[in-house]
């Protein structure tokens, strides 16, 4: 067993050598490059040079501390320093560090408080400065935002001042974890009957909308249904962040592209979508529709890619589509109000809406089919939905129902010799439990 140390002196001189020593490593190695260089040989090479320096302090630091220091420089180093456990632990879906010394995470649905700590803003604006240099941008005062991705698909966003008035922010939207369909029967995100439907929508080819707000699932939910997509459809996926995590072999991934740092360069989701139109795609699969793009995604349901599949920010299934309509007028083209809501309605027929409920649970909480404009705006009939009756244990419980209605769906699915029940719509209740 090693000796104990004084902890307050110790820690501060623990600190001051790995500082010195992270300072050292960065001055003798390009780190920009290091995606580029082999990782094993660089990864030997900065351990080796750790090493080195550690040596210089035997007086301080005896074998345990030193392998401990090491470890800590190397992650510093290559991962996100003091973040890089919390990155391991497949339970957490998203890390939120408000400045050096306030780190929240996201765990089942709700936010923990954890005893993570940076040294101060430098070191934090260190890490955020990494992440930064591996999608080619900076974080400074003239860039005092960045968005980026990491290599196992997270998502980052880094907001530091003058922006933020409590030092460097740093936010990370986390997927490593893929949800099935029986993981959110599971976890009573949908009842199977729920499921059953929306098999046989993708299966047949029927468009989807997927609506909710921040946080409330949709891309868990899209991932799902994507895999009750025919594994011989050649399938595009556009995302600003790619976070799909599609199980088929004929996948085409695109990204978009921010602008660089003189402002050029950049790709955005309408371009993508044009020219995915252009590759051949059984389905496009949207992440995210936000602008103009819209208005090529509706053309490409209604003209030949039925099936494909997206989401929106909206608060409630009418809410989604009227935001749909500001979307397709974003375009740029003048098109008479009654033509866009045709256009929406006869390329969307089911709307899906997720909500984010107390106690972090996450629900389906309309399934609903457009089967027209008349009466205007839209004639929407609801299939299934979900009702909360109160709050227990701090979470929020309630109940499935399905309304009675039949979709006018079902006529698709027994053309294309998928069998639904028209049981499965009987007008009942399923408790949440």
């Amino acid at each position: 067993m090693p000796p104990t140390r004084p902890t307050s002196d110790f820690d501060t001189r623990y600190h001051r050598l790995k500082t010195e020593i992270h300072k050292r490593i960065v001055e003798a190695l390009d780190l920009s490059k290091l995606n580029r260089w082999d990782q094993h040989r660089i990864r030997r090479e900065v351990r080796h040079l750790a090493t080195q320096l550690c040596a210089s302090a035997p007086e301080l630091l005896n074998e345990v501390e030193r392998e401990k220091l090491i470890e800590e420089v190397m992650s510093e180093v290559f991962g996100l320093g003091p973040l890089d456990p919390l990155m391991a632990d497949p339970t957490i879906s998203d890390i939120l560090v408000n400045g050096p010394h306030t780190v929240y995470v996201e765990r089942f649905g709700r936010l923990e408080l954890t005893p993570v700590r940076f040294y101060d803003d430098a070191h934090l604006m260190q890490i955020i400065q990494r992440v930064a240099s591996r999608v080619g941008r900076r974080a400074d005062e003239m860039t005092p935002m960045v968005d980026a991705r990491l290599e196992d698909g997270s998502r980052v966003n880094a907001i530091i001042p003058p922006l933020s008035l409590s030092g460097p922010v740093l936010s990370i939207r986390r997927f490593g974890v893929r949800l099935s369909n029986e993981d959110l029967i599971q976890n009573r995100t949908m009842p199977p009957e729920m499921v059953r439907l929306f098999q046989a929508a993708v299966e047949t080819r029927v468009s989807i909308l997927i609506s909710g707000g921040t946080g409330s699932g949709k891309t868990t939910l899209l991932n799902a249904l994507s895999a009750y997509i025919p594994g011989d459809e050649r399938l595009i996926t556009i995302e600003d962040s790619a976070e799909l995590r599609l199980r088929q072999k004929h996948v085409v991934s695109l990204e978009t592209k921010m602008a660089n740092v003189e402002g050029g360069g950049e790709i955005r989701q309408r371009e993508l979508v044009r020219n995915a139109l252009r590759m051949r795609p059984d389905r496009i699969i949207l992440g995210e529709v936000r602008g103009g793009e819209a208005l090529d995604m509706l053309q490409a349901m209604n003209t030949g890619h039925e099936g494909s599949l997206t989401t929106i920010h909206a608060n409630d299934t009418r809410d989604a589509l009227t935001r749909l309509e500001m979307m397709v007028m974003m375009a740029g083209f003048e098109l008479p109000v009654p033509v866009i809501r045709h256009y929406i309605a006869t390329a969307i027929t089911l709307v899906i809406q997720l909500a984010r409920l107390k106690g972090g649970r996450r629900k389906v909480m309309r399934v609903s089919e457009v089967v027209g404009t008349d009466p205007a705006p839209y004639d929407i009939r609801d299939i299934f939905g979900y009702r909360q009756t109160g709050v227990k244990n701090g979470h929020a419980v309630g109940e499935f129902y399905a309304t009675g209605y039949k979709p006018r769906i079902l006529q698709k699915f027994r053309a294309m010799g998928v069998d639904v029940p028209e049981e499965l719509f009987r007008e009942r209740t399923w408790p949440d439990t």
